[in-house]
């Protein structure tokens, strides 16, 4: 193959970034493919270290030499061995000798009519739209990519799909043609606008080199946001790739979320005879949770504070801390016995499993405290609207334990600085400390109201406020069972 050596396209995010955490959350095999379209031929040359085939080749062939063998590869009409790949993406007319089914029927289809529907069946972008095409491992940040394809084994795809879905859910509908399935992954993908998943055909395995057990998944490239953001809640809430195995003969049940074993128990707990009403307040590190939490509670709403109950449960003397120091030693101990929470932290921040294993010991006490805190405010104020304050809220995946959920927002650039000057840490530290959880313009996807707490206190309370009276309308909706 021959290599241009050409100014790189412009691209509009940094894919690199993109591309190694799904890398890393997927434990991909092959590189994820940046697939573009190109109207005019002469776009091929100012791909970077594009090579052009020096012999006639097949579409697999080429998408193989991508996610392989790490070449950035470019084409038109004149590079592809015949016509059932070009013509399905639009390089050239379809022959009349496939139109007629005669070429399907050599060998794919019993009747000449069979092939005729075979050809009719396969989705082909229109004919005289595009000259030539480009592929690259997306890694590089080659070109924006119209598509990206990625190739997996069914379990890894099932991820994917779910991580589509966990946003604006919507079923995902498959096809397969049989033999083109490039028709099924790249063509209706560019179609509808939507992920399609498709199952790699004879000719791909034969000569593209696919495994027995692998499917191909195309993403359009504007979609690869969201399924990332996706990939990484379900991360967040225990649905990880590889799947390891609960075992057919085992008790699986205390691997089973609660929502599937005690989620009526847990809901009353917290929703009691249901007439409470719980408002969950949220938000980032240092986005004001404490200044929005008082003026809630001036306007009349008590205050279960989870941050205040987490330093309770591993108080001296208490069964949380002495699981704590009964796995991660006596180091994790003050000078006076007590916690120091500073070494845990430093401890458990970049270890996934370690801060699992800290939210085992932790969060069960904490639960039972707040199911006790939200029955002793219910007795004492029956119709009061009980405010919740979780930093972590979203994270933790809470948000089904209340009624509706307040987020206070200020932008990453505006907590970093506040929280650099709250803990006397550089900027680049307090960064850092953001990236452990979720960016706060994520948790405004389930926001039943949002603060702006970028202000002065003024516009803050004046906010709450405006808050306050549609929430206690929708107390009474809740509690008259007219939601």
């Amino acid at each position: 193959m021959s290599i241009y050596r050409g100014k790189s396209m412009e691209t509009k995010q940094d894919w690199e970034k993109i591309i190694r955490r799904f890398e890393r959350l997927l434990r991909l095999k092959s590189f994820p493919v940046a697939f573009k379209m190109l109207e005019k031929k002469e776009e091929l040359e100012s791909i970077p270290f594009l090579r052009r085939p020096q012999s006639k080749m097949t579409m697999c062939q080429m998408i193989n030499l991508v996610r392989n063998f790490d070449w950035s590869v470019g084409a038109d009409l004149d590079d592809f061995l015949f016509s059932s790949c070009s013509s399905i993406i639009g390089l050239q007319e379809l022959p009349e000798t496939h139109k007629d089914g005669t070429f399907r029927n050599i060998i794919w289809v019993a009747t000449k009519e069979d092939g005729r529907k075979f050809e009719k069946a396969i989705p082909r972008l229109p004919v005289g739209r595009y000259e030539a095409l480009a592929m690259a491992p997306l890694v590089y940040n080659p070109f924006e990519p119209d598509i990206v394809l990625i190739y997996a084994n069914p379990a890894q795809i099932m991820m994917l799909i779910n991580a589509i879905q966990f946003c604006d859910y919507e079923v995902m509908q498959c096809s397969c043609v049989g033999e083109s399935s490039c028709s099924d992954a790249i063509v209706r993908c560019y179609q509808e606008g939507k992920a399609s998943v498709g199952i790699p055909c004879y000719g791909e395995r034969r000569f593209g080199h696919a495994q027995d057990d692998e499917l191909v998944m195309g993403i359009p490239a504007g979609l690869m946001a969201k399924a990332l953001s996706g990939l990484e809640a379900l991360y967040r809430r225990g649905v990880r790739y590889p799947i390891c195995f609960a075992g057919a003969e085992s008790n699986v049940t205390p691997v089973f979320p609660s929502a599937y074993l005690g989620l009526d128990e847990m809901m009353k707990k917290v929703k009691g005879d249901g007439q409470r009403f719980l408002l969950g307040v949220t938000g980032g590190i240092a986005s004001g949770k404490s200044t929005v939490s008082e003026i809630l509670g001036e306007l009349g709403a008590p205050l279960i504070d989870f941050d205040l109950i987490a330093r309770q449960v591993v108080e001296p003397g208490t069964p949380g801390l002495a699981k704590i120091v009964d796995y991660f030693g006596s180091q994790v101990l003050a000078d006076d016995g007590s916690l120091d929470r500073k070494k845990l932290s430093d401890i458990v921040f970049g270890d996934m499993e370690k801060r699992k294993k800290l939210e085992n010991f932790t969060h069960p006490p904490i639960y039972e405290e707040f199911f006790r805190q939200a029955e002793e405010i219910a007795a004492q104020k029956p119709n009061s609207i009980i405010q919740v304050s979780v930093p972590l809220l979203i994270e933790l995946n809470l948000q089904y334990l209340f009624d509706k959920l307040l987020v206070i927002h200020v932008p990453a650039e505006v907590q970093i600085e506040r929280l650099a000057k709250r803990d006397g840490i550089s900027q680049e530290e307090a960064a850092n400390i953001l990236k452990a959880q979720l960016p706060i313009d994520e948790k405004l996807q389930f926001a039943d109201f949002v603060v702006d707490n970028t202000k002065d206190l003024a516009s803050t309370r004046a906010q709450i406020k405006t808050i306050w009276k549609r929430l206690q309308k929708e107390a009474i909706f809740s509690r008259s069972g007219q939601k």
